[in-house]
């Protein structure tokens, strides 16, 4: 709507001296997107410190942090399929999956530093961890989109705000569980230096 009235205002010539500025509402909502994406940065800085403190290492907690950004990407594409805007309440589910895109990576992750320093070579970790930590990942998934599933049929009051943040939230979930299943177990072989002709030998 803004759009709509800045190219309508464009096309009058304003007298001299005379200049214009959106306020109200719009002015509101931009003050609220500076602070939410503040809060977002200061949110995956503090999720990284945590991980890397748990970990003692700053190379898993990367590669777990990376499904952050696919979270990211799975939000825009579920508003995007949907045609929703992004507001307030889809930002604050946003920096909510923060910390839920991280936590199935920690449980995978963790699970494989474990097998390694039980002495397992870096193959056998990565299958055995994935085999293991499948159903919990799913779980917690499925538990988290399930959950949230039926604030997608809302019709009544407040379904305006519930319907958005359950989309971005289910958008996320999907993306970054892939991601981690798939691309995480993957780039954790990658930093490990796993050779797929040692392995076999």
């Amino acid at each position: 709507m803004v759009k709509d009235v800045r190219k309508a205002i464009d096309k009058i010539a304003a007298p001299l001296g005379f200049t214009y500025k959106i306020a109200g509402a719009e002015k509101e909502r931009k003050e609220a997107f500076r602070l939410l994406l503040i809060a977002a940065g200061l949110g995956m800085v503090l999720v990284y410190m945590v991980m890397a403190s748990q970990f003692e290492s700053f190379r898993d907690p990367f590669i777990i942090f990376l499904s952050v950004p696919f979270a990211i990407v799975g939000v825009v594409i579920a508003l995007a399929v949907t045609g929703i805007a992004m507001s307030i309440i889809t930002f604050i589910a946003l920096i909510l999956l923060v910390g839920l895109a991280v936590n199935n990576g920690i449980v995978l992750i963790s699970y494989i530093g474990i097998l390694r320093r039980r002495g397992c070579d870096v193959y056998s970790a990565i299958i055995e961890g994935g085999r293991s930590r499948l159903r919990p990942i799913l779980s917690t998934t499925l538990t988290t989109i399930l959950g949230l599933a039926p604030l997608l049929f809302l019709h009544g009051e407040g379904s305006e705000i519930w319907g958005p943040f359950a989309i971005t939230s289910i958008g996320g979930m999907t993306l970054s569980t892939l991601v981690t299943l798939i691309l995480m177990p993957t780039l954790y072989s990658l930093f490990e230096g796993f050779k797929p002709g040692a392995a076999r030998a």
